[in-house]
């Protein structure tokens, strides 16, 4: 559980997680006071818990797919994305409930005071530069705690670059420096806008009932990595693609049981409705350039006796067998749940290597998914280490290996959160969540694979 009321330590931070709940829905009025923003009433809303998921052994059976909202649209980025690979605090904890509304009622502070000031479009600075903008850069900084040197001074020095990393540490931007981009992007998003994200943020975990353990894992949808933690710090952290916004990943609370090499995949409805049966009727053999086979009835069927302008062509499997084309790549992490999604392998790993990192079908495709899974193994008699992960694997063959001990795993959607020392971090709401509501995840990530 996030929250134990015999804590003391919780009966302040309790009051914040209410407050933080109620903003979201009642507070429209005294959002009103902010003489600068005059921002529109945010939306209400009750608590969205994140759903308990039911465990189970198989992928269910291929059933209609569920309607969902269409998110909102966002430009792309500019290449500064980056994950913070040194830090060993993890985004998830018990803590971060309380930490985050607490971060949520010191910006709705910031907003009643007049929010910040933004920095011209265009705006290009780095160590040496001077000017009035600098200026408004140091007090837009030192108005979120990032720059605490001397306000005196137009000059862009050390001690103005230093805030700019800690700024762009916060926002999971590359620590350079420098105020360009993505990083003056970051700068100009209003004072309203990073409240809503950490009280929105703090309302979707509310109803949470995550078992943590001594071990765990973590997916922060937005964030696009994967963290493994241990005893309370991060031991590993990865590089992860997740669902694009019109096939968004689902927050998911389940254990992972078990690892697969070599895996085949069952193509979830979605897959087969607007990929494969729409490449069909186009006359492209996408069956056959995937390496995907149709059974009916547990039977191979070819795929000229299917009519793909009927609705039957749903009713059929699809199997896409071990291999170098398999979507899953070569490792699967089966981690049972009713959305039947699941963290796995890619073929296509040259798309680790971009900044918007939101290009699946609402799996989690991580990067070096080998070393997750001898870590996922450890405990399992010592026998499936990295190097007899490889010899499995080298074999072609599916081995399926059951952990010793199911490991906790969460897939949250966080834009905005504190770790319980006071550090508030900010991501993109890439599939515009925190605009309308905190329960649409569920519905956006119903129904996907891949």
């Amino acid at each position: 559980m996030f929250l134990e009321p015999d804590l003391p330590m919780l009966r302040f931070p309790l009051r914040l997680l209410v407050t933080a709940a109620l903003l979201l829905g009642a507070s429209a009025s005294a959002l009103a006071q902010a003489p600068v923003l005059g921002s529109p009433s945010l939306p209400a809303q009750g608590f969205q818990p994140i759903a308990v998921v039911p465990s189970a052994d198989a992928v269910p059976a291929a059933t209609p797919a569920k309607p969902r909202p269409r998110p909102v649209a966002r430009p792309a980025a500019t290449r500064e994305t980056s994950i913070n690979a040194d830090d060993r605090r993890p985004t998830l904890t018990p803590d971060t409930l309380p930490s985050t509304a607490l971060a949520s009622e010191r910006y709705l502070e910031i907003v009643r005071a007049g929010g910040w000031p933004t920095l011209p479009k265009g705006t290009s600075l780095k160590d040496g530069s001077k000017g009035a903008v600098v200026v408004t850069l140091k007090r837009r900084l030192a108005i979120t705690g990032d720059f605490e040197g001397e306000m005196a001074g137009d000059v862009f020095d050390g001690a103005v670059s230093a805030a700019v990393k800690r700024f762009q540490f916060r926002h999971g931007l590359r620590q350079t420096g420098i105020v360009a981009g993505r990083t003056l992007d970051e700068m100009n998003v209003t004072a309203q806008t990073r409240f809503r994200q950490l009280a929105s943020s703090a309302q979707r975990i509310a109803g949470s009932t995550f078992a943590f353990g001594p071990r765990y894992v973590v997916v922060n949808i937005p964030s696009a990595h994967v963290e493994t933690v241990e005893n309370d710090v991060v031991s590993r952290r990865y590089v992860a693609i997740v669902g694009r916004p019109d096939r968004a990943s689902p927050t998911v609370e389940t254990r992972i049981t078990a690892v697969n090499l070599n895996p085949n995949w069952t193509l979830p409805p979605t897959i087969i409705k607007e990929d494969i049966i729409p490449g069909m009727q186009k006359g492209r053999n996408v069956l056959a350039q995937k390496g995907v086979k149709v059974f009916a009835g547990g039977q191979e069927i070819p795929a000229s006796s299917i009519d793909w302008s009927s609705a039957r062509a749903l009713n059929y499997t699809y199997r896409q067998e071990p291999g170098p084309r398999n979507a899953l790549g070569l490792v699967r992490i089966d981690m049972p749940n009713r959305d039947a999604v699941f963290m796995h392998d890619t073929p296509s790993r040259n798309l680790f290597g971009g900044d918007q990192r939101f290009n699946s079908s609402g799996c989690v495709r991580v990067q070096d998914v080998r070393d997750l899974a001898s870590w996922l193994l450890e405990a399992t008699g010592g026998s499936w280490d990295r190097k007899a992960i490889d010899a499995g694997i080298a074999k072609g063959e599916r081995k399926d290996i059951r952990l010793a001990r199911a490991v906790p795993v969460a897939w949250v959607y966080m834009t905005g959160y504190a770790t319980p020392d006071g550090v508030i971090h900010f991501r993109p709401d890439v599939y515009g969540i925190d605009k309308v509501g905190g329960g649409a995840l569920r519905q956006l990530g119903a129904d996907v694979g891949g």
